[in-house]
């Protein structure tokens, strides 16, 4: 609830699900099919969906602001529950009408995300994750493309 969000109108609700039949009708509104996405969705103690009013948030230069505050927020969620030795998963690839049928969310609201939370399985700490990219690849300095490894500039940084 300390996540910010536009002129302080957090537009977010969180819906923290642990019936198992509704985690598995939740694991069956997942778009990319992907099994282990699923059978987290179904196997963790409980699932997080937010949720947000996009008319209680602002929209400028054709963004919709309830989607970056629900964004930070579920964020900060996942960070926390990280520091605690949970695991998370964000899932944003799913059949929206069917969640909120699930669900019983009112019209007005859209789910934006959702992530399983709990603790990792047996040896999840071995299954082999993506290289970490080079920060010098995504991080400039003052204009586009200058790196902040060629500058003169002491920027907390580190890779």
């Amino acid at each position: 609830m300390r996540a910010p969000s536009w002129r302080n109108s957090t537009p977010y609700k969180f819906v923290l699900v642990d019936r198992d039949n509704l985690k598995q009708s939740i694991a069956g509104t997942i778009l990319n099919k992907a099994t282990d996405t699923a059978e987290a969705v179904t196997n963790a103690p409980a699932t997080i969906v937010v949720v947000a009013d996009p008319n209680a948030s602002g929209t400028m230069e054709e963004k919709d602001y309830y989607l970056v505050d629900s964004a930070i927020a579920m964020e900060h969620l996942i960070l926390a529950a990280t520091e605690e030795g949970y695991g998370t998963c964000w899932i944003g690839a799913f059949n929206e009408k069917k969640v909120k049928e699930v669900l019983g969310i009112p019209d007005n609201y859209k789910v934006v995300a959702l992530t399983p939370i709990g603790e990792s399985a047996e040896g999840e700490e071995e299954k082999p994750h993506q290289p970490k990219k080079d920060v010098r690849d995504y991080f400039y300095v003052n204009k586009w493309n200058e790196s902040y490894m060629d500058q003169n500039v002491k920027v907390l940084v580190h890779h």
